[in-house]
């Protein structure tokens, strides 16, 4: 788009489906390769990445070229079939429906940085329902809580 000039920066914020502890340690590095390749190709800037066993944390610095909801569903769905072709996991891997996103100005960015980066220390303090809980109360975003996790049997199933 020609004389479209934007500063966009959007926190994003997802889980592994039933909220399971699916991601090993040993595969961060190349799922947040992959990530970032899924995200170059929609030619958007991956800004921060990194992710728990049980969840995914991005920084984008999003150009207004795709929608958030389909950059985030192609990042989901490209992701989850690497990790489901790898053998990861013995189970069909999902992340969770939906995602959680939050703007940031150009000023705080060091701040979400290293907010990111500093995941596992993060989670000794707090679990991860806990943490999404305090980013939603923190962005005023309205919300019901009967939906934030879907819970599901380790064999697929809605439980």
């Amino acid at each position: 788009m020609a004389n479209t000039y934007t500063q966009i920066y959007i926190h994003v914020v997802f889980a592994v489906r039933g909220r399971f502890n699916l991601i090993r340690r040993e595969h961060n590095d190349e799922l947040q390769k992959y990530i970032t390749g899924i995200v170059s190709a929609q030619k958007q800037k991956l800004i921060a990445i990194n992710n728990r066993p049980d969840h995914m944390h991005i920084l984008l610095g999003q150009k207004p070229t795709i929608a958030l909801s389909d950059l985030v569903g192609k990042v989901k769905s490209g992701s989850s079939g690497f990790i489901n072709r790898c053998g990861w996991v013995r189970v069909r891997f999902e992340w969770q429906e939906g995602f959680g996103a939050f703007s940031h100005s150009h000023s705080q960015l060091g701040q979400v940085i290293r907010y990111i980066q500093n995941q596992e220390k993060h989670h000794h303090r707090r679990t991860f329902r806990e943490e999404y809980l305090q980013l939603l109360k923190k962005f005023q975003v309205s919300f019901d809580e009967r939906y934030l996790f879907t819970p599901v049997e380790m064999d697929g199933s809605e439980g």
